[in-house]
């Protein structure tokens, strides 16, 4: 496997990844398929996107987005992390967060934030396996098909970007 920074290159198979997710209503919120345009609009130049290629082929993305608009939540970070059906639980996962927290803390950034939902163990245990912890659930956050769903709260502080 090879992990590098991502390029709006990458969107299509980026938005084919996310979609699979889409799909599967075991990771988001989101219901409508994306397009590679609409990833497209991810590459804003201060958030880090990374993907996992093997053989040509992408097998994993993970990305930051913007937390809050307040200039006081700057350095933190939203976070995704989505695999490729077909390479679940072959270490692509890992090794797109290990990258992304690399780029984060580079990119200046003193925390990474998400929300998992609670039956995602795989998710769960990747980011605890990091250094992750969960600080609580949001009840009731959001419906996905019209059930409302709770979500674990995860946070990594950056701790090379963090001065007391």
């Amino acid at each position: 496997m090879h992990v590098r920074p991502a390029t709006t290159a990458d969107a299509a198979a980026i938005a084919e990844i996310y979609n699979q997710g889409i799909e599967d209503r075991v990771a988001t919120f989101e219901t409508r398929p994306r397009s590679a345009d609409d990833v497209r609009a991810w590459f804003d130049g201060r958030h880090p996107i990374v993907v996992v290629e093997e053989s040509g082929r992408m097998l994993a993305f993970a990305a930051t987005f913007g937390y809050r608009p307040r200039a006081c939540y700057a350095g933190i970070a939203e976070f995704s992390v989505y695999v490729a059906r077909e390479a679940r639980g072959r270490g692509a996962g890992r090794a797109a967060m290990r990258a992304l927290i690399d780029a984060a803390e580079t990119a200046g950034f003193w925390k990474l934030v998400s929300r998992v939902f609670p039956e995602n163990e795989a998710s769960r245990t990747l980011l605890r396996s990091l250094g992750f912890r969960e600080v609580g659930v949001y009840e009731k956050h959001a419906q996905l098909d019209g059930v409302w769903r709770d979500v674990v709260i995860v946070e990594r502080l950056l701790r090379s970007n963090i001065r007391d």
